[in-house]
């Protein structure tokens, strides 16, 4: 167990020796402990050694010229120069709330970045203005569409997150596919199976090996075939695609350049520039009151999470589980699996950072 402090600091130290500004390795380190917080470990600490081998291999730019390449009152492209996606992400979604603020919604499409950690944390930033906050990004290819033999299509997440007045905010941040790729390096850190329904073989078989990604096969859409509806899981990843890469004139589809921890991918020849992520921020008051809207919002969220349930179970409403989450941990503090420890040691030991803060 380990303070979440302290490994936002460590995080933070090794965002600063690979070149990063004081201010970008700072923010850069609360999206990714964030992750670890909310109970999301696919997407945090466990991540933080292959932003540095994105370094490593030329793909990451420590010191990226962020910057609007093309723009409306309403929308804008964002070029992010291969910086870290949990620096260029948060730096789009104060755009998209700047031109929010002027005329009611703002939309931002973002090419030339790398993985952005979890997209819940960004769309979460709009809450802070009474506003309903959307992201989403494509990713490397992984997922084999309906009836494919071929992976190509990303594990492509989407968040929105809405307010609320005196319950806490609405907050859907999903994959569009069964699950996220990182659930399946947590698996092969353990050396467990993983559930059916989550990949399958190199001939399309449905299959319980963790490693099959690895070795031909592919993770499914949502839904995991065809009976179980597969074909919407695999349209909202086209969805998420096109809105993060094709919009935006980053790479899509199967050109979308791996993240360093999946050393079994080589990257194709691009026909864009780097990863593409979409965000947008719409104003509550731009539909109707903000209070009135957040009121209702309650009422919602109160109806669904009052509901009957299912013996020993209740009805979650989105974001729940998570919020839940970094209570516990914020106070108690994080777990790590022995090999996320080793890697954090060994970058440690690269760059000369104290890595011990245990606690007992």
């Amino acid at each position: 167990m380990y303070q979440a402090e302290y490994l936002k600091h460590f995080i933070e130290e090794v965002f600063l020796a690979i070149g990063c500004s004081a201010e970008e390795a700072a923010l850069a380190s609360t999206v990714l402990i964030s992750a670890d917080l909310r109970g999301v470990d696919s997407h945090g600490i466990a991540r933080l050694a292959g932003y540095v081998r994105l370094y490593d291999n030329g793909r990451l730019n420590p010191t990226p010229d962020v910057k609007v390449v093309y723009e409306t009152p309403s929308t804008a492209v964002v070029d992010g120069d291969r910086g870290l996606g949990l620096v260029v992400a948060p730096k789009a979604m104060e755009i998209a709330m700047e031109k929010a603020e002027k005329v009611g919604s703002g939309w931002v499409s973002v090419r030339n970045s790398n993985h952005f950690g979890i997209a819940g944390y960004h769309a979460m930033l709009a809450l802070q203005k009474d506003m309903i906050g959307w992201t989403m990004t494509n990713a490397a290819p992984l997922v084999t569409p309906t009836f494919s033999l071929d992976k190509l299509l990303g594990t492509n997440p989407l968040a929105v997150a809405v307010p609320a007045f005196e319950e806490p905010a609405f907050v859907a941040d999903f994959a569009s596919t069964a699950v996220a790729y990182g659930k399946f390096e947590i698996l092969q850190r353990k050396g467990l199976p993983a559930p059916l329904g989550w990949a399958q073989d190199s001939e399309g078989n449905p299959t319980t090996d963790s490693n099959a990604v690895k070795s031909g096969g592919g993770l499914l859409p949502l839904g995991s075939d065809r009976e179980h509806g597969s074909h919407k899981g695999y349209g909202l990843g086209a969805i998420v695609d096109i809105f993060s890469g094709v919009l935006s004139g980053a790479n899509f589809g199967p050109w979308v350049p791996p993240f360093a921890t999946a050393g079994f991918m080589s990257a194709n020849e691009g026909v864009g520039l780097g990863t593409g992520h979409f965000l947008g921020a719409m104003r509550v008051d731009g539909f109707r009151p903000a209070d009135e809207f957040k009121h209702d919002m309650d009422k919602w969220i109160r109806a669904f999470r009052g509901a009957r349930a299912v013996e020993g179970k209740s009805v979650i409403i989105p974001g729940d589980p998570e919020r839940e989450m970094e209570a516990i941990r914020s106070v108690e503090g994080i777990s790590l699996l022995p090999p996320v420890v080793e890697s954090l040691s060994e970058l440690a030991k690269r760059f000369n950072i104290a890595f011990e803060n245990r606690i007992d």
